[in-house]
């Protein structure tokens, strides 16, 4: 029978696992397509025809409906659930953060991980780090601010903001942006760790 739910991702993507780690917690049944987008394989005809930005992730409907953008598909999934708040209020709270972890922290955590990991000692890429690490750091510190006020990301508690900045901060050591610093981020990384449904990130 269908689960009525497809993800075309790649596992070492934290853009991929926000949905993966969400779909567990709703326990909500998937099937799983690993499409390697580091070498090629978000660029063949097939999958264009799918996405043309040619990116994962990307979740298809039974129906052939399909929606791209990590976000953007953990709102449709969250929609009614616990995790994505239905007062107007408590909902823009919750997608301040998801803008925010889009542009001022996945930009630099996100990108320093993939530098360092992927790409050879000898890459000219290699020469953006310091200021990826910089950057990343100023985003960690917005982030610890807020935790040190309460326990999750937004005032409601545990959400899709704090899955969708879980996926690149518990990994940003990786890109040599190191947690040492931030004993609100540590912390808050173990509540999530510590929710029902939790599953690590495997690759």
């Amino acid at each position: 029978m269908s689960t009525g739910l497809t993800v075309y991702g790649m596992k070492a993507s934290g853009n991929c696992y926000k949905l993966q780690l969400l779909l567990e917690h709703l326990q909500r049944p998937y099937r799983w397509v690993e499409v390697d987008s580091v070498n090629g394989q978000t660029r063949t005809p097939d999958f264009l025809a799918k996405n043309p930005n040619g990116k994962v992730p990307l979740l298809e409907l039974d129906d052939g409906r399909l929606l791209p953008e990590s976000n953007a598909i953990l709102c449709y999934l969250a929609d009614g659930t616990r995790y994505l708040p239905a007062d107007a209020w408590q909902r823009a709270q919750v997608l301040q953060w998801l803008f925010f972890e889009q542009y001022s922290h996945e930009p630099y955590i996100a990108v320093a991980r993939f530098v360092a990991r992927w790409l050879p000692a000898d890459h000219p890429r290699q020469a953006e780090l310091p200021r990826l690490r910089e950057r990343g750091h100023q985003a960690l510190a917005v982030m610890e601010q807020a935790l040190s006020r309460r326990e999750f990301l937004a005032e409601t508690g545990y959400s899709i903001a704090d899955i969708a900045l879980y996926a690149y901060t518990h990994e940003s050591h990786v890109g040599g942006i190191a947690l040492d610093d931030y004993p609100g981020i540590r912390a808050w990384l173990a509540r999530v760790e510590a929710q029902p449904g939790f599953v690590p990130q495997t690759y």
